[in-house]
């Protein structure tokens, strides 16, 4: 690293590389539950098309274990709107570390001289 940064820009750049590294792991897990989530809807989907009387399974870990319509409508019904609530979490977690980025970003060029010192509010 740069090692003619006065301590307080050095500990700013370790922390905008902290909230990097965050916003890569939000970024991460957000699309990992879409990509879940959109599955779900798609097999919820399915079930419209299945007649009432079909034996169907369900996997408990390494088992398949015998269930019927209703019960996997509701077990699915039920794991849509938690992927929902949380893509929803994660979408205001990522919004929050960008806003800290930007924030920190913004101080750390003006402690550097290196910008404008016209941003809103830097304190907290």
């Amino acid at each position: 690293m740069q090692g003619n940064l006065p301590p307080e820009a050095q500990e700013k750049l370790e922390e905008l590389q902290d909230l990097q590294e965050t916003a890569q792991q939000v970024a991460t897990q957000k699309q990992q539950a879409e990509s879940t989530l959109q599955e779900s809807k798609t097999a919820l989907d399915e079930l419209d098309d299945v007649d009432a009387d079909t034996t169907m399974y369900r996997e408990v870990g390494e088992l398949l274990v015998k269930t019927d319509l209703d019960e996997a409508r509701e077990d699915l019904e039920e794991k849509v709107s938690n992927l929902e609530v949380r893509v929803e979490t994660l979408e205001k977690q990522e919004e929050r570390v960008q806003e800290q980025f930007e924030e920190l970003q913004s101080e750390l060029q003006q402690m550097l001289g290196g910008g404008p010192a016209g941003g809103p509010g830097a304190g907290a």
